[in-house]
Formats: C-alpha cells, structure tokens, sequence
C-alpha cells in the first residue's frame, strides 16, 4: 500500500482538485502507482473518511463522478457509521445525491446514531427523492422476493430475508399473491418453511380472498400450513396480566393481581394464584362492561384535589403541625394537580382527535354514498343498454312460450330400457313428449313405499294442501338494492333483510326440497347395473336444486338449535334438520327410507358473495347417499347459485360450477357442468358430463337442463353431436363480438329455440312435474313446497316445540300478516341475541341435540353427522328459542 498516494487522494478530493485527482486514478489505473481508491484518513481531519465520502460532504461534484466511474465503493461506511450519501443528504447537496443514487446508492442504510440519509436532511427536495428511491429499491427488492419464491431460489430467498433490512416478507404481486401464496401453489415446501420461520402471514389473502393454504395443491404443505394458521390463531389469543389497586366498600384501596384473558377480567391476591388458577377472589365478563364519561371522572379529580390543596392551605399556619409532614403534604397536592393537568391536557387532544376522526368518517360516508350511487346509476344504464340490444336483434325463428316450455322434447315410439326409463329413438316435429310413464312410476314407488311407517313416524297429515293460506305480496315497490347499498363490506349472512324479501319458509324447508324427487332413489335401488345406479344418483341431485328456478325469495335464517322433521309415508321417507350452528350458519339433515333402504344426509354452509348487480351463494358442504342394499356410498357438492339484477330489473336465477359425484365403492364418477349463460348463446341452464370408471374412461354422457329434464346417451354420439352442433355456437359467438357484446349479461338470456334438443337414441332420466296454475302467486312453490309448512292439529302433541312450523314469524308472514312478521322477525333474532350474551357470561357452550360434529365417513372431510333417537319423540330439555 502507498500511503502517500491515498494521502495525496484523500487531500484532492478534499479540496476539489479535479486534474490531480484523475492523474492518480489513471496512474492507478495503468500500474504506474498503487492507490487504494476506499482507503480512509489517518490524521484528524480526515479520520476514517473516504476519499468519496470528503468530496461529498464538500461538494466536489465531478471528482464524486470520476471516483464512482473508477470504482469507488458507495455505500462504504466510515467509523460513524455515515455512507457518503449520509454526508451529501446533511449537506444539502442535491446533485450528488442524485448522482449516488444513479450509482445504487442504498439509502436504508443506517448509521451509528440509528439514522437513515433521509433523516439527517433537511431539504424537502432531497428528503423527497431519497424517499422515491427507498421505495424504488424496496419495489425491486420485493420483485426479487417474489421471484425466487416461485422459482424455488432457497438460496437467493435466504439472503434476501437475512438482509439487515429484508424486503417485506408479506408484499404482493399483481394477483395479490404474498411470497408464501407463491410458495404454497408450486408445492416448493423449503421455500415455505423459510418464509414461516422469517414469519410470513399466514392469513393473507389475494385479490380473489384465498389464502396460502387454498392454493396448496399437495398434502405435505397442506399440513405444514395448517399447523401454522393453528398456531397463529392461539397465538392471538393474548394474555394480560400485572398488579392492579382495587376499591371495595369496607376495604378501601387494595393491590390484587389481575388477569385480563377471553374477554374476563379476573383478580387474585397473589400472582401465584393467578399462575396456579386458585383462590380467584372475583371476575366480570367485558361483554356487559360500560365505560363512563371521562371528563365526569376528571371533575371528580379536580375537587377532591382542590379540596385537598385547601385544607393544605389551613393547616400551613397550624403549629402543631410537623413541618417535615407539612412538606410531604404539599409535594402531594403539587404532584396531583400536576396530573390533573396532564388527564385535562390529554382529555383535550382525545376529543380533538375524535373531531378529526369523525370528520374522515363523515367524508368516507359520503365517498361511499356517491359510489353506491354511481353504481346504481351504471347498473341501471347497463340494464337499459342490454334491452335495447335485445331489442334490435333479429327474431329467432321459433321462441317457446311459457307454457310450451315443459313440453319441448320430441316425440318417439318410446321402448323401455331394463331400469325402466323411457327411450327416445327419434326427433318428430310436434315437439310434444309423454311424460305418463314416469308420473306412473312415481306413483307406483310412492304406493310401493306407503304402508311401511310405524306409528311414532307418522306426524298427522295424510292429504297435503294445494295452495297457501294467503297469496305473495308484490316485491315492485322495493328494492333489494335499496337495503345492500348500506351493507357494504359486511357479510351477507348477518344482514337483516326486510320480510317483504323473505318466503315463508325456513331455510332447513328449504333444505328438505332435496327430497321432492325421492322416486329416483328408489329406482336406483332396483337397478342392478352400477352405471345405471349412478345414472339415477345424478339425476337425483340435478332435481335437488331445480326447485330454486324462479325462486326469488330468501328462505329465512334459522335460530340455533331450530329443527324441521318431514315424514311422507306417500314418497317413502322421513327427514329430520337442525341448525347447528349460527356463525357461520350450517344446517344439517338427515334422511332415511321408511324401509331402510336408503340414508340421505348433509351439512350446507350457504356462503353469499355481492358482486355488484348479482348475488352468488356457494352452498358449501358435503352431500352423501348411501344406498345400504347395494352397500354404495355416493358423495357430493351442490354448484353454485347466483341471483341476477340485483339493482335494477328483473331477478333470475342461474347455478353454474362443477359437480362431481363419487361412488366410493366402485370408483366410478360423474362429473357434471352447469354451465353459465351468455347472451344470445344456446347455455342457458344446460348442464352436461360424463360417467367415468376409476381408469377415466367415459362410460354414458348425460345432458339437459336443471329446470327440466336429464338425458343419458353414449359418449360417441355425444361427442359427435356436440361436434356438430360447436360450428352454430361459434357463428352466433362472432355476430356477438362483432355487435361489440361480448362480456356476460345480467340480463336473462333469451330462450333457446328448442328447450332441449334430444339425441336420438337418449334416455330419459327425469323430467320435472310442472308446477300448479297459482305457482306464481305462491311465492313460485312447488307442489311438494307448498306441503312443507302445513300444520295440522294433531302435530301438537308429536313434533318438537323447536320444529319451523311453530315459528310465529313464518306463520305469520304465510297468513299474509306482513306487519305482524317483521315484528315476530326482529323479536325472535333479538331473542336469540339476549341467549347468546347470557351464554357468554356463564361460560356455556351450545350444545347441538340431534347431530355431532365429526368427520364423514366416506371422504374424511368436516361433516354434521346425525346421533340418532329423535323419532323416539322424546323432547324433553329442549331450549325456547321461539
């Protein structure tokens, strides 16, 4: 090392000599001298400096140019601890700051005084662009944390979260995907473990509301992220505790220990009771804690510590009186007024701080008006452009009308296959089909299943009603907009809606509309083929929903521990439910042959999401059928549900998703796809798939509609007919491009020309019974949901007191009492409330009376599973929650 040529540097570039500066670098540079260009000063004015960091702090702007191109290090520390943007950031010099910068330049770096080159300027300017350039590099970071979680970099991961200041851990992508999002879906489980450990959030969630674990497709980190969203969540559950004084009416002012944990304040005498959980001298539920006015409590202070100072004031000439005591007095009364300043001074800047508060709250309240606002006035111009569209398109050559809609399907000489569905061999004009041959089957399998009850089963009604006791009233005076405009960011299942939405049933009636169709059940237990009987399975759970066409009323929500029994000796089966639970709201049934051929059970979890102008409700849960002659079990999940034209319009109704049902015997499945509608396209409630063996090989296709009817065919001649019928599909999804409306309506899609176009050589599967004349004043029932609220006299003595026919609400909103209703509604859940609160106080826990909790049998997964005994009639202990 030369010490003369660093000294000579460091003395250039100290005083700005330009030439002498660069001949060094470029005697450096040629060989001819040896010169450490980061060397640092010895003597006093310069001591542990660099040459670059002297030209910055000094201004030298073209010599902090040469020693950067030369190599100079720029982000070298001197013995304080300061990079030389540190020296040029105190000095105000913005064009070596901007120069280092270009340089890489770190600007997080932080000194020996614990700051940063932004706090030591105090140039708003400079302040400013160190700002942008610490969230340009921490941008550039996070983009590098991000990559290497996707591409598996453990290496390049590890050093950037051992940075002295890593990149933060939970930044996002476009998607809204953290690092561990990105980790978890590519199955990368070191790149996981790494981001846990530096404490990645597990709870975070993108821009479509899932979380890491969501993602994750393989077991393994299933599991590892499962592990840690348990331990996140104990986690939170804090614990505080520390030494308190008390007062008590005859004590005074005691110290007691105090524990503050699950929401219960509790004191002991000593912390090792507290520790030990014995000898607790009290406890109170926050849940009913009331705070008082602070400045009624700072009054208070204020006169006993005038009082106080008073009777200080007169003791002062007293004398005998020990002037030490006197003194100790005095330091008193200075040191409590002193606090009363400090609460006075403090009550201020919080009430100043409300102000503030409640002046942002008042803007964001009117922010949110005005865009609600919008919304609706968008919603609304979108509704009347889609009329227009519709109204300028060309007529479709045949349109169905209402009534010929059920009645679309061709004609044929029907042969019956061996498990006796009807066959449609070919197509004929008259579009007209005979549908007597399943109304008979029904009927001979309700007739077949109707002498086996026993004499606790039957709850009294023999003959079911035909219609309500009072018709709908009209919904065109409100709107459903009206009310979720005010319900922004909350969640759908706890909003109280108007009765005037509601229908007269609740949702566990709803529930049990499943079984309208039980016929197909009892067909699938004669069917000795295994194709066949999944055939029948699938046709059951398509009927499941189609009920919930037209079906525009909310079902109302269930009162925990509300229960609903069906018993139809005519159909073949009895039907218990209980809500189970409240938040979130799950309903459980279970469904059983009269003669024990069959178990149908299920928990539903309907979760809701506003999209705007549509409702979309995902009815999670698991559906299993067990058909106990063939020894088979048939798996689940219903698709998704979604009400339209929300704001403005007409509501509809449409499902879409994928179902997929198993036979965990056989390893067979059918997969069915509802598909989504699109204007001017022939999807419209059309579902269609495919049974498959446990080798994937396609076995039989079905196809129809939810709302109409099921065929079944072989998979060739499905292929071949879809084949055909894609060319049509794809000229009508060009005119639509081309008429610029490409995007999905909300608006419901006109009526195909045809309302099924049969294969020929089909199989019918099921078809569904048209609804009565006065459906559409009957809140759209069908005839089997019109029989569901029916009470009769001699149910008194036989069901439950929890059961949903003794609901006054409903009844009364049935009866066309819609004043009464609401009133009973808001009683009831106010009611519930109150048993919720006392609960909470006594530390008990709601314990379900006909279901467990465990996992199902069949896939392992969460189910609500029936415990038996409830038609043993034995209702005794039962809760009023009516």
């Amino acid at each position: 090392m030369n010490s003369e040529a660093d000294e000579q540097l460091l003395h250039d570039a100290r005083n700005g000599n330009l030439e002498e500066v660069r001949e060094l670098l470029e005697s450096n540079r040629k060989g001819q001298t040896v010169v450490n260009i980061d060397c640092k000063g010895k003597s006093k004015s310069n001591l542990g400096w660099t040459p670059l960091h002297l030209t910055c702090y000094f201004g030298h702007g073209q010599v902090v140019k040469d020693l950067l191109m030369a190599g100079a290090a720029v982000n070298v520390q001197n013995d304080m601890g300061d990079t030389p943007l540190h020296r040029a950031a105190f000095t105000g010099r913005k064009d070596i700051v901007m120069l280092l910068l270009e340089y890489g330049a770190d600007t997080t770096v932080i000194n020996g005084e614990g700051q940063t080159a932004k706090d030591m300027t105090h140039d708003k300017e400079i302040k400013t662009m160190l700002e942008a350039a610490q969230r340009t590099q921490e941008i550039k970071l996070e983009e590098m944390l991000l990559a290497a979680a996707r591409e598996g970099n453990i290496l390049r991961l590890s050093e950037l979260l051992n940075k002295p200041k890593p990149p933060n851990i939970n930044c996002t992508d476009q998607m809204g995907n953290t690092p561990l999002h990105c980790a978890a879906y590519r199955g990368l489980k070191h790149c996981a473990l790494k981001l846990l450990k530096c404490g990645a959030d597990v709870n975070a969630r993108n821009k479509t509301n899932q979380r890491p674990i969501d993602l994750a497709q393989q077991l393994e980190i299933k599991q590892v992220l499962q592990s840690r969203v348990v331990k996140h969540v104990l986690r939170n559950l804090q614990r505080f505790d520390g030494a308190l004084c008390k007062s008590s009416r005859f004590f005074g002012w005691r110290v007691f220990w105090v524990v503050l944990e699950h929401g219960v304040i509790s004191w002991y005498q000593k912390q090792a009771d507290a520790i030990n959980n014995t000898y607790r001298q009290g406890c109170k539920h926050l849940t009913q804690a009331v705070c008082t006015n602070a400045q009624t409590s700072l009054q208070r202070l204020n006169k006993e510590v005038s009082q106080f100072a008073g009777g200080l004031t007169k003791w002062e000439g007293a004398k005998d009186i020990d002037p030490i005591i006197l003194q100790q007095l005095t330091e008193v009364s200075e040191a409590s007024q002193d606090t009363y300043k400090a609460l006075n001074n403090c009550l201020l800047l919080f009430t100043k701080q409300e102000a503030v508060r409640n002046l942002k709250l008042e803007h964001e309240q009117e922010k949110n008006k005005i865009l609600s606002e919008a919304l609706q006035t968008l919603a609304t111009e979108h509704h009347e452009l889609e009329k227009s569209l519709v109204k300028g398109t060309p007529p479709l050559h045949t349109i169905l009308s209402e009534d010929e809609f059920y009645d679309a399907v061709s004609d044929s000489d029907s042969d019956h296959s061996l498990s006796g569905f009807e066959t449609v061999t070919s197509s004929s004009p008259d579009g007209s089909l005979n549908l007597s041959y399943n109304q008979q089957v029904s009927m001979s399998e309700e007739k077949k299943h109707g002498g086996g009850g026993g004499g606790s089963t039957s709850n009294g009604i023999k003959k079911h009603r035909t219609s309500l006791p009072s018709p709908m009233f009209s919904r065109n005076d409100f709107s459903i907009w009206s009310i979720l405009r005010k319900c922004i960011g909350m969640e759908l299942s706890k909003i109280t809606m108007p009765v005037i939405f509601n229908e007269p049933l609740s949702f566990l009636q709803r529930l049990s509309e499943y079984m309208e169709h039980t016929y197909l059940i009892h067909k699938a237990n004669q069917c000795s083929d295994t194709v066949e009987r999944m055939q029948c399975v699938a046709a059951f759970a398509v009927s499941a929903v189609a009920s919930q066409w037209e079906r525009t009323g909310k079902p109302f929500n269930p009162l925990l521990g509300e229960t609903y029994e069906l018993v139809r000796e005519d159909l073949g089966f009895r039907l218990i439910s209980e809500q189970v639970s409240h938040h979130p709201p799950v309903s459980a049934f279970h469904a059983e042959g009269i003669n024990n051929d069959f178990v149908f059970h299920g928990s539903i979890y309907p979760k809701l999401k506003f999209w705007g102008k549509s409702v979309e409700a995902e009815p999670k849960g698991i559906i299993t059928l067990e058909l106990l002659k063939h020894k088979e079990a048939y798996t689940w999940t219903n698709p998704t549900c979604c009400v339209h034209n929300i704001i403005v319009g007409k509501l509809w109704i449409e499902q879409y998703g994928n179902m997929e049902i198993t036979n965990h015997k056989t390893g067979e499945k059918c997969i069915l796809n509802f598909k989504p509608s699109r204007l001017f396209d022939k999807e419209l409630h059309k579902v269609e798939g495919y049974i498959q063996d446990k080798s994937k090989k396609k076995l039989c296709s079905l196809y129809g509609k939810w709302t109409e009817c099921l065929y079944t065919t072989d998979p060739a001649t499905f292929d071949a007919f879809k084949k055909n019928d894609k060319k049509e599909v794809e000229e009508k999804q060009v005119k639509v491009k081309q008429a610029g409306n490409a995007e999905e309506p909300d608006e419901m899609p006109l009526p195909d020309s045809e309302s099924v176009q049969v294969i020929p050589g089909s199989t019918q599967l099921w078809r569904i019974a048209p609804r009565p004349p006065n459906s559409a004043q009957m809140y759209n029932f069908t005839n089997f949901a019109l029989a569901l609220n029916e009470f009769d006299k001699d149910m008194e003595g036989t069901i439950p007191k929890t059961d949903c026919r003794l609901r006054p609400d409903i009844r009364a909103m049935e009866n066309g009492e819609i004043d009464s209703a609401s009133e009973e509604k808001k009683r009831l859940e106010e009611k519930q409330r109150a048993a919720r609160k006392s609960r909470s106080k006594t530390d008990e826990e709601w314990k379900t009376r006909w279901f467990r909790q465990g996992p199902n049998p069949y896939n392992g997964s969460q189910d609500w599973l029936y415990s038996g005994n409830y038609w043993d009639r034995n209702y005794s202990n039962l809760p009023d929650i009516y």
